[in-house]
């Protein structure tokens, strides 16, 4: 069992709640611009300043107390990221009230279930149908006194309804409120089972944030700019929440788009020009795809992938360096990267607005190739580690020692322990109190005050982390075989088509693979094909063309394995992993147990087909695979 604790804390202890933050930054920098939101009937940013903010937030906590919300009543916010979350959670945490986020998409069991087990007085929605969701589960929540609706001006109303109450009021109550205090009822993504509630605290919430920021803050932008991030990961999901807290705790310039779509993303990166950009690893696998798929589309596919390939081996020879294993890039790479920089790599940062040069990618795992090729053409990609129960990251690459591949050590005045199953456990500062009403769970996750992550990794000589998957989501063959699934998964999205991958294999033969494809780059690779003849045949050769070219990223991947990791069949699915479908969580992670279930008739067709295939077809490549091929040749 190997145990990693760097150096005490770098940030200075809490003595108050969230809200003090903005307080505080009011009152010291009252002219900074700490919000931006979108102006009205153009595609420019109006900014908010500090003072503006507080006076904002201080109008709706007043709205608030005279709608009855006391300390420790909680508030289901049920809405997208947009201007009026970060509104509404700092004038519930000003109050002393706990907030309760909800993914706006999820169904009306999750809905009623999260509501009546963390016994919310008030939830607010963003719309009509929110409000129609939340109508037909409130007969049975007793303790729902309040529902809130943005769309229909409910922050205006608040605020008018709050204005007999004194301002003092609200300082009264927001100084009562303790580090310790339950902030947040933060509930898990429920990949299995119902949602946990993790009772986060003010201290829990502040901590990761305050420590990035006080040993990282000057790396999120060039000397002399106002650092800015844009928010589009949803404030529900503890991920988002900690980007929120950077922002206003660190001055850091925050930008709300609500739109998850890729043409909004993209016309909001090249407006609001971040400096530095939070994803997860999906966003940034597709805007690699997107820059792909734009340059082959311009005649230019062959210069985009050796401008690609020069990026990996550049920033791979910069690595060896820091770390001193290399003496870094020779004369011809850096000539062919500066040919590149001129021709190429700015114009890909041009498409992210042009001023990001350093971003953290968190949720799941990065593959190394991906942050490689992101540091090579100027934005080095930081994969982060943390969970719900650490209210967000927990690991740093330390500056001037990125090490790709792995999330970092761990932040100063954190513990990572690796126990000998290979599972990461925790102790710090920002651990979670315990489950809502669920002792039993919360012993379970909290053992002599290590919190038991679930998660299977290990820590090198230096002390970097890599992650290498879910303990439950390790499948054991029939002959015994365990396989981690996720380095197969990760590298099977690294091809262009796919676009999601489940690995199975409990109790079966060999490993194989269920694939989504991406419907964007699968139009652009259908258009592609010089496939000539009638319409049935045309079709049909068309598809066997795309089982080819899936069978080479299923080979492509089989090369990080062994042969008996090795992914021996594959079926593509028709359809998306998606929320809609219930396979998906609303944190985008991969509900494995129920897409086994839902696909299970395709699972046993897919084996069966294995077991009557000829060597000499299309999968020979995949299935006499050995450790010793080529398969890039």
């Amino acid at each position: 069992m190997r145990n990693v604790a760097l150096a005490p804390p770098a940030a200075s202890p809490l003595t108050g709640g969230l809200a003090d933050s903005l307080f505080e930054a009011a009152a010291r920098t009252p002219a900074l611009p700490v919000l931006a939101r979108r102006s009205a009937g153009s595609d420019g940013w109006e900014e908010v300043t500090a003072v503006e903010l507080r006076d904002e937030v201080v109008d709706l906590a007043k709205g608030l107390i005279a709608s009855g919300i006391s300390p420790g009543h909680r508030v289901a916010i049920m809405a997208r990221t947009r201007y009026e979350w970060s509104v509404l959670s700092y004038a519930l945490w000003a109050v002393g009230a706990e907030v309760v986020p909800v993914y706006p998409t999820s169904s009306r069991e999750q809905v009623e279930w999260i509501l009546r087990d963390s016994g919310c007085v008030g939830v607010v929605v963003e719309d009509e149908q929110s409000v129609m969701t939340v109508g037909s589960v409130c007969a049975g929540l007793t303790s729902l006194r309040h529902v809130w609706q943005l769309d229909a001006g409910a922050l205006e109303d608040l605020a008018r309804l709050g204005e007999p109450i004194p301002v003092t009021t609200v300082d009264s109550l927001r100084r009562i409120v303790m580090p310790d205090s339950t902030a947040v009822i933060a509930y898990t993504s429920g990949t299995s089972g119902r949602p946990l509630g993790c009772a986060l605290s003010h201290r829990s919430l502040a901590a990761p944030c305050d420590t990035l920021l006080a040993g990282w803050r000057h790396t999120a932008a060039p000397p002399g700019q106002q650092p800015s991030v844009l928010a589009f990961l949803p404030f529900s999901h503890v991920y988002g929440l900690m980007i929120q807290g950077l922002c206003i705790r660190g001055g850091i310039l925050m930008g709300h788009e609500p739109d998850l779509s890729a043409a909004a993303l993209a016309e909001a990166l090249r407006t609001f020009r971040p400096t530095y950009l939070y994803a997860v690893p999906s966003v940034f696998e597709k805007i690699y795809k997107n820059f792909l798929r734009t340059a082959q589309q311009a005649g230019r596919g062959a210069v985009f992938e050796r401008a690609a390939e020069t990026a990996r081996d550049f920033a791979a020879a910069v690595e060896r360096q820091r770390l001193g294993r290399g003496s870094g890039p020779g004369f011809d790479l850096r000539l062919q990267h500066a040919l590149f920089e001129r021709t190429v790599y700015r114009r890909l940062r041009a498409a992210l607005g042009g001023r990001v040069h350093r971003a953290t990618s968190g949720g799941s795992p990065l593959h190394r190739d991906l942050s490689l090729f992101y540091e090579g053409i100027g934005i080095y990609v930081h994969d982060g580690y943390g969970l719900t129960e650490t209210s967000g990251g927990i690991t740093m690459q330390p500056l001037g020692r990125e090490k790709s591949g792995t999330v970092g050590q761990a932040l100063p005045g954190t513990e990572i322990r690796v126990a000998d199953d290979g599972e990461i456990l925790v102790r710090g500062p920002s651990v979670f109190q315990g489950y809502v009403n669920d002792d039993a769970a919360t012993r379970a996750a909290l053992r002599g005050g290590w919190l038991a992550t679930g998660d299977l990794g290990s820590l090198d000589s230096d002390g970097y982390l890599t992650i290498t998957g879910r303990k439950k989501d390790v499948i054991i063959t029939s002959s015994g075989k365990s396989v981690a699934p996720t380095a197969l998964e990760q590298r099977l999205r690294l091809h262009p088509l796919v676009h999601q991958a489940v690995v199975v294999g409990d109790n079966r033969p060999c490993v194989g693979a269920l694939i989504t494809l991406d419907p964007d780059f699968l139009a652009h690779w259908r258009g592609g094909l010089s496939i000539q003849g009638d319409t049935p045949s045309r079709e049909a050769r068309e598809e066997n063309a795309l089982r080819d070219e899936i069978g080479r990223a299923v080979a492509a991947a089989n090369s990080s394995v062994s042969r008996s990791e090795s992914i021996r069949c594959f079926r593509i699915l028709p359809e998306q992993f998606d929320q809609s479908n219930g396979l998906l969580t609303p944190s985008m992670k991969l509900r494995r147990d129920s897409i086994v279930q839902h696909y299970a008739a395709e699972i046993d067709a897919m084996y069966q087909a294995r077991a009557r295939l000829p060597r000499q077809s299309i999968h020979e490549e995949v299935l006499s695979w050995d450790d010793a091929d080529d398969v890039f040749r």
